[in-house]
């Protein structure tokens, strides 16, 4: 156990556990989209990678901030921005009753 400390420091096995389930979540959004492609037999980016990017990205974010590491938290912090803004426009091009909207394609 004391290598293992010795290697993460300071850190502890909580703030680790969350930095493995924010990577983990990151992680996932590519197998959503892998898989949604290959369903769909065409490249799609499906509503479920800009969701598990917020969810993922804002734990990353936490840990970073928590690890106070600048690189870290700037990386995540405007991935953040991109990944909410791309679902902001997936809200906005959604259909209304009866309507059709290029962005359904995409869900």
């Amino acid at each position: 156990m004391s290598q293992v400390t010795a290697f993460f420091g300071e850190l502890s096995l909580g703030w680790i556990a969350v930095g493995l389930v924010g990577q983990a979540l990151f992680s996932a959004r590519f197998i959503v989209q892998w898989l949604a492609s290959e369903w769909a037999r065409r490249s799609v980016v499906p509503r479920a990678f800009w969701y598990l990017s917020v969810a993922g990205g804002a734990v990353l974010f936490a840990y970073a901030c928590h690890r106070r590491d600048p690189v870290f938290i700037l990386g995540q912090g405007f991935g953040l921005f991109v990944y909410a803004r791309n679902l902001q426009l997936l809200w906005r091009a959604r259909p209304g009753p009866g309507g059709n909207a290029a962005a359904s394609d995409h869900q």
